[in-house]
């Protein structure tokens, strides 16, 4: 298939579910599994080709490259990136670098050996950009960044970036989270604390920070700025559940925890904080995502989990997404350096309504 009608396929399937500017749904990707230097990796193809991640010669062969992708999040991403590789008769190779540079750049050769016809990619690490961009550049091969952008130091774009627009969501969550502490007279009671979980070393994360206290802030504008604390973590649950307890075990002040944070890992991460505390029964928790939030809501109901809320925004946008600017860059066109998708904050009492199959 000539990679020019591919791409206008996929354009035309694709295009109306983005928004230009600038983290659920889908299955879990999978098929033919093999180890490699550079991580999982996972096979799958619509067009015949070999299990070695090579396709026959003419065939459409695209690297879905993770940072971290065991998470629900990158899996059903990767699923709908295959899914839409699939639907032109092409393979899509789906590797889990498990948050180590090392394997990544592994992951970024083997891509390349293997003549891949383009790269889709969230870097663990945002040091690797211009060394990545550089790889592809020489080798001839288009990527296109995913949820973290491939960037210089200074914030300069290296490559095409299709994402959520971070700041807008944070306004979102800090608007919801105050509104929740101003129609519960929250404000001034000495025993409320809010602890925002913060991914500083993803430039990504940093405006959604920005944006959740930003707005919470100008709409409690009485509440004791002593009182807001950061915990920072990689954006795993793990990490995240650490980061929190610690902050937790060292405010014992505070009594009743109002939690928003970088993505929704670190957010389940404080959720578990807090039960394990005991103190679940009076926080509030905003996740990004729902992709998690949901599964808290369907286990235990509204009543029986502090997640409150979360802004779910679709993954599967996300991936069908890379592709469909990744075909752009294969097809000689120039996309926007910036695709963002859009975002709708859920609750128990919405979130089914909005989320449809992806709230199962």
């Amino acid at each position: 298939m000539k990679r020019k009608v591919v791409a206008m396929f996929l354009t035309a399937a694709m295009g109306a579910s983005l928004l230009a500017g600038c983290g659920s749904g889908g299955t879990d990707a999978s098929s033919n599994s093999a180890s490699s230097g550079s991580g999982a990796e996972t096979s799958s193809s619509g067009s015949g080709s070999s299990e070695t991640g090579t396709g026959e010669d003419g065939d459409l062969l695209i690297y879905g490259i993770y940072k971290s992708g065991d998470q629900t999040w990158f899996l059903n991403e990767g699923a709908a990136a295959q899914a839409a590789v699939e639907k032109l008769g092409g393979t899509f190779i789906y590797v889990d670098v498990a948050l180590d540079s090392n394997k990544y750049l592994t992951a970024i050769d083997n891509a390349i050996a293997n003549q891949a016809d383009g790269i889709v990619t969230c870097t663990p690490e945002q040091t690797t950009s211009q060394a990545v961009v550089d790889k592809c550049n020489e080798a001839g091969i288009p990527v296109v960044a995913c949820d973290d952008p491939l960037e210089t130091d200074d914030g300069e774009k290296l490559a095409p970036w299709v994402c959520i627009d971070g700041y807008s969501i944070g306004q979102a969550n800090g608007e919801w989270l105050a509104n929740y502490v101003n129609e519960n007279n929250l404000a001034e009671d000495p025993e409320v604390g809010l602890l925002l979980m913060t991914i500083d070393t993803v430039s990504s994360c940093v405006p959604r920070i920005d944006g959740e206290l930003e707005k919470f802030t100008e709409l409690v504008p009485n509440f004791d700025e002593s009182r807001i604390f950061r915990a920072d973590n990689d954006g795993t649950t793990d990490k995240g559940n650490t980061a929190a307890t610690a902050v937790i075990t060292a405010h014992p002040e505070i009594k009743k925890w109002m939690v928003t944070g970088a993505n929704e890992e670190c957010c389940i991460g404080a959720v578990r904080a807090l039960e394990s505390a005991g103190l679940d029964a009076e926080a509030c928790v905003v996740g990004l995502g729902a992709y998690m939030a949901k599964d808290e809501w369907n286990d235990k109901g509204a009543d029986g989990t502090c997640m409150k809320a979360s802004t779910y925004f679709s993954e599967t946008q996300v991936g069908e997404g890379s592709i469909d600017v990744l075909m752009q860059l294969i097809n000689g066109e120039e996309p926007p350096m910036e695709t963002a998708v859009s975002a709708e904050v859920v609750t128990p009492e919405n979130y089914k309504e909005v989320m449809g199959s992806a709230a199962d």
